[in-house]
């Protein structure tokens, strides 16, 4: 899978985001999609995912009740809104293909997307 992340851009506290993931290849409708990102000086994390026939969505409670993830087959997407943004949201956010037994990148896939920078201003 091949991902292109877009929507990012700079808000303030309390304002909400949507960003898509374009995947293309590979069978993108055969995986699970996650959502990762990483803050300035800390590693990447994940924080959101939904199954491949998007019946299903877990969040970690960082951003439980504020994120909502969606995804189209047909289109190949996933989309992720964000609402009630806080500072600390602040980071560059990736989609990808994820093993839902380890909550990484999938093992079957290597590289990741550009990503795109989210900022939340107080």
């Amino acid at each position: 899978v091949m991902v292109v992340e877009t929507g990012g851009g700079l808000v303030q506290t309390g304002g909400s985001l949507r960003l898509s993931c374009a995947a293309s290849g590979h069978m993108f409708n055969n995986y699970a999609m996650g959502w990762f990102r990483q803050a300035p000086g800390k590693e990447r994390e994940w924080f959101a995912y939904i199954t491949w026939s998007g019946a299903n969505t877990l969040y970690t409670d960082s951003v439980k009740g504020r994120a909502t993830l969606s995804r189209d087959n047909a289109e190949n997407t996933v989309d992720l809104q964000m609402d009630s943004l806080l500072p600390e949201d602040t980071a560059v956010y990736y989609c990808n293909a994820i093993s839902l037994a380890t909550r990484r990148l999938h093992p079957a896939f290597h590289s990741w997307g550009q990503g795109t920078q989210d900022t939340v201003s107080s």
